[in-house]
């Protein structure tokens, strides 16, 4: 659901001040800021926008996938966008997501505008510092003290409001009574001057601070960014508790450091810091370019094959996380020879990890032809950037086919990730890929998989079409949901397209451009003749694994629940296995199709397939073409004039069928309408190159009828040795329950090696 654009003013802002007292409209936005409703926000955002010189609207909404309910808003500076002509696409925001309390809290805030401000009377307004209970919130209760107003008006000279000038405070200030707090849009001078600023804040409150990541250009190798962290962030030593709190700095064109990332809550005492600290402010040279970037010592880590020095890039995995993970790969990869890992390594630094066992590697061979890339990960502030790469079994469930955690959202990074997994899935390319749409994800596809068709991810598009249509009226997107999901030809698609953008006057809109020219890779009719494994086009691909792990998994928790959710999935593909193996769904027709489809596929699914044969008894057919063995029908449903017919085209040379529908292509089951055409053409059976193998129940056992499939015999090789392997293990741990089946499955491995000739 979007709000139509509306400009919001005073009055909207300011109606019920009387009822909302508590909320401080004097103070300037800033992350962690905490109101009881979005509509207190706006409110909140309003009346400073008015204070500053801008105008308010009301932007997009996120709403919870578990239940539906909306977890943040967002409110832009009304020249946010392009889709007016008075627009200069600012990107000033605040936004507000909803806590485990129920309050609302700020947790994005971009103060800079692109434009100039029109602040009433050509004055502005002294600013008053942040301040209040509200601002030293943690999770122990923290002592209170009263603060000062520091105030600035607009003559004086020690430049933009609430900007602290270090040169005219004096080190026994900083030590005392500390005067105000830190806020992103914060500027510094210099890298020293932000880390003796937040020195100091911590002397005032309480704790300690170290040195953190420091992040580089990847053109000049220059610092860019420089991150200082609690004394008590992450676990390498026993006083450590994994503290997440931190203010990062960014360098600006104009040579400013601005604070751009900010989290002021501990999850410890604070006050016991203070006692025996040193009173002196640091040394202004504390900061050198050598500064550690929290990297542990390589030589912990095995470096999986090849290592690709480059420029030193970001990376957003804690060094913590390195050590922790990399002794339960060696431990997993002692209990199962089919485990793979690897890491990446930049200038020799560990950068992103990648992981899979040998039963994903297994998968691999059989459901990769589909690969979801799920970096949902980015959707929020997660403490650790953790994606999946899933397939679709042949019950239709999703499936682990590897995982991993990106160190940067790079180009190189997505890159060396999909290099990876391709060779952890022994070289065979997925026919298509469902991922986001970000331009460094679109390279490493095509440069990575250049004849695999990549499709977006469904909660970008839908999150863009409810930043943008909004805006632009029901009609416009009654008349675009038409055109998108009504189109049945190319042709038919680009008429009805230009007919839109004429019929609204949006030629030049930046966002409709974009997604025309990348119409292959979200447009249901560009995506209907490629193959997805019947992944629905109209939903989001649910996290594999679900609520077990989220943004706020800490690294103790992570591996114990990780294995656990992997396991809850293959329980379930294990319970699906048995009640193939032992059920039979019942036969609604006399047809031999139906009984040939229910004696090779898996119950889910035969009963896509028995739905097709239901439904295609209530539609006509005819022919309408012939020539030599090709023949054209053309199928509707009976007693609908109305409806789009159907082309089903046969061939009776080789068996083969297709149909305009195209469902073959994309979900791997016969559709209603070329079923119809068989009955008129009285064929007993399906043809076999219709019966797709990872479509049946022995999908998983030692039987290949599709060799041709396979691109080359080391892929084949490939999937022999993963079949014989999975097949062995099973064999192995039936035989290790009991000395009695030992023996039997030692006497029966003695056999089948003479008949292999083993010992030739």
């Amino acid at each position: 659901m979007i709000l139509k654009e509306n400009p919001v003013g005073t009055e909207l802002a300011m109606s019920n001040i009387n009822v909302e007292e508590e909320i401080d409209f004097s103070c300037e936005p800033y992350i962690g800021l905490e109101f009881d409703s979005p509509d207190d926000a706006l409110k909140f955002y309003t009346s400073y926008a008015n204070r500053v010189g801008f105008k308010v609207r009301i932007g997009q909404l996120y709403r919870s996938r578990s239940n539906g309910s909306v977890s943040s808003r967002r409110y832009v500076c009304s020249k946010e966008g392009y889709q007016l002509s008075s627009r200069t696409g600012c990107p000033a925001f605040i936004r507000v997501q909803i806590n485990a309390s129920g309050k609302w809290v700020v947790d994005h805030f971009q103060k800079d505008h692109n434009h100039d401000l029109e602040i009433e009377n050509g004055n502005c307004t002294p600013t008053v510092q942040q301040k209040g209970a509200a601002a030293f919130k943690s999770f122990t209760e923290v002592s209170r003290r009263p603060r000062k107003k520091l105030l600035e008006s607009c003559n004086e000279s020690s430049g933009p409001m609430g900007i602290i000038d270090f040169k005219r405070l004096r080190k026994e200030e900083l030590e005392g009574q500390f005067r105000t707090e830190p806020y992103v849009g914060q500027e510094f001078g210099s890298p020293n001057e932000a880390y003796q600023f937040y020195h100091a804040y911590a002397a005032y409150v309480g704790f300690g601070v170290r040195i953190g990541q420091l992040f580089r250009s990847k053109n000049d190798g220059l610092i860019t960014s420089r991150r200082f962290v609690c004394s008590k962030e992450g676990f390498q030593h026993p006083s450590r508790v994994g503290c997440g709190a931190y203010l990062r700095i960014k360098r600006q064109p104009s040579g400013k450091w601005v604070v751009d990332r900010l989290h002021k809550d501990h999850n410890h005492d604070l006050g016991s810091e203070r006692e025996g600290r040193p009173k002196s402010i640091p040394d202004s040279n504390i900061l050198a370019e050598e500064v550690d970037t929290g990297f542990v010592n390589g030589d912990l880590f095995r470096i999986d094959n090849y290592p690709v020095p480059r420029g030193t890039r970001q990376n957003h995995i804690k060094s913590d996380w390195y050590s922790m993970l990399l002794e339960y790969f060696q431990s997993r990869q002692a209990e199962d020879t089919g485990f793979f890992y690897a890491v990446e390594v930049d200038n020799g630094n560990c950068m992103s990890l990648f992981w899979a066992d040998g039963r994903s590697r297994y998968s691999c061979s059989q459901f990769g032809d589909v690969l979801v890339i799920d970096t949902s990960y980015r959707k929020s502030v997660y403490l650790v950037p953790f994606a999946t790469f899933i397939g679709v079994n042949h019950h239709r469930q999703p499936v682990l086919l590897g995982s991993a955690l990106i160190a940067d959202e790079s180009e190189e990074s997505f890159a060396w990730l999909f290099q990876t997994w391709l060779r952890a899935a022994s070289g065979r390319q997925p026919l298509s890929i469902i991922a986001d749409q970000d331009i460094a994800i679109q390279r490493a596809i095509r440069k990575v998989f250049p004849r695999t068709h990549h499709r977006f991810s469904l909660w970008q598009i839908k999150a863009k079409e409810q930043e943008n249509l909004g805006i632009m009226g029901d009609g416009f997107t009654k008349d675009y949901d038409k055109c998108i999901y009504q189109s049945q030809t190319v042709d038919e698609f680009d008429a009805t397209w230009a007919a839109l953008l004429n019929k609204y006057g949006l030629k030049d809109n930046p966002w409709l451009k974009e997604m025309y020219e990348k119409r292959a890779s979200w447009v249901p009719l560009y995506l209907r003749g490629t193959f997805f494994a019947g992944i629905p086009m109209n939903e989001s691909v649910d996290s594999f694994f679900g609520a077990i792990l989220n943004g706020q998994t800490s690294l103790v928790e992570f591996i114990p629940r990780y294995e656990r959710g992997l396991e809850r999935r293959r329980e379930e593909e294990r319970n699906e296995d048995f009640n193939t193996s032992n059920f039979q769904p019942f036969l609604q027709t006399k047809e031999p199709v139906e009984e040939q489809c229910r004696r090779l596929y898996t119950l889910t699914i035969f009963k896509v397939l028995q739905k097709e044969l239901l439904q295609c008894y209530s539609y006509l057919g005819f022919k309408a073409f012939q020539e030599g063995s090709i023949s054209r029908y053309m199928v509707r449903k009976g007693g609908n004039d109305m409806e789009k017919h159907h082309i089903v085209t046969f061939n009776a040379s080789n068996l083969s069928i297709s149909c305009s529908c195209q469902m073959f292509e994309y979900e791997g089951v016969l559709c209603r309408h070329a079923l119809r055409v068989f009955q008129i053409l009285e064929l007993r059976e399906v043809p076999s190159r219709y019966i797709l193998h990872r479509w049946t129940k022995n999908a998983e056992d030692g039987v290949f009828p599709d060799l041709e499939s396979w691109s080359s015999s080391q892929e084949l090789r490939s999937l022999m040795l993963w079949s014989l392997r999975e097949t062995a293990a099973k064999y192995i741990d039936a035989g290790a329950t009991s000395i009695e089946k030992y023996k039997l499955a030692y006497e029966i491995l003695r056999e089948g090696g003479r008949k292999l000739c083993w010992h030739r």
